[in-house]
């Protein structure tokens, strides 16, 4: 039976959705339910876009074509799962990965490997129901998917890119501006803070004269000497005149 399905790459955004060895593709859900029993497997069958129409589905599982012949046969299958892993009800991921497994070479030529694929293409799969007796349904060729191209280690450029003589003169006259504007910022900060420290300096020199300017004192003037004192010679200091009368007797 030719089913309606036809395989896609996710449209939203998903990361590693094409890279240079592997795709993505979103998963068939219930769409094998009716034409698949629970013995029965479903495949993955890619191949290269130009060789996907004279591909011819196998009559058993001894005549899949594996990986390894790719280059040779131009297609072959992979992902080999029991039908009832496509069923409604069945949890898993809503992507599988083609290319994903790295390993095929120690798996032997018999194994459905799903190795790297070996250049971007572009190819196309459709999934194919095979039971006991060989194939019993399909899906419809994808569109060609193109894988992303590896850049060649040749056309990379080992030595940096070099400025040109404009970009060069630009580049130093926007540098000397720069030091210009730079010093001329630190000038006026210095000044300022120059000037401030300066009226600082002033303002507490003033202070210290005002506080420690003495009150004027006028100079003592001679008190005149009291009544009936006469002077000594200088150092005797004054005395007072013995009153008349008889001498005390010594």
């Amino acid at each position: 039976a030719l089913l309606p399905y036809v395989p896609r790459v996710p449209p939203a955004a998903l990361l590693g959705k094409l890279t240079a060895t592997t795709f993505a593709l979103e998963k068939p859900c219930c769409v094998f339910d009716r034409h698949a029993n629970a013995s029965d497997t479903v495949w993955l069958v890619v191949a290269f876009a130009n060789a996907s129409a004279t591909f011819r589905n196998p009559l058993s599982r001894a005549d899949v074509p594996p990986y390894e012949r790719l280059p040779t046969t131009h297609s072959y299958m992979t992902l080999e799962a029991a039908a009832t892993a496509y069923a409604c009800s069945a949890p898993s991921p809503a992507v599988l990965r083609v290319g994903g497994d790295t390993a095929c070479g120690s798996q032997g030529g018999w194994d459905p490997c799903n190795g790297p694929l070996p250049s971007p293409g572009p190819y196309r799969v459709k999934f194919l129901v095979m039971g006991c007796h060989g194939p019993k349904a399909e899906t419809r060729w994808s569109d060609p998917i193109l894988l992303r191209r590896a850049g060649s280690p040749s056309t990379i450029d080992p030595a940096p890119a070099r400025c040109s003589s404009d970009v060069v003169v630009i580049a130093s006259i926007l540098a000397g501006l720069g030091a210009v504007l730079a010093a001329a910022v630190l000038s006026a900060v210095g000044a300022e803070a120059w000037g401030s420290l300066c009226h600082r300096d002033s303002g507490t020199g003033a202070g210290a004269r005002r506080s420690y300017r003495t009150h004027h004192i006028p100079p003592a003037l001679p008190q005149p000497l009291p009544p009936g004192c006469r002077c000594s010679p200088p150092g005797l200091g004054c005395f007072a005149p013995r009153p008349p009368g008889p001498r005390p007797a010594e």
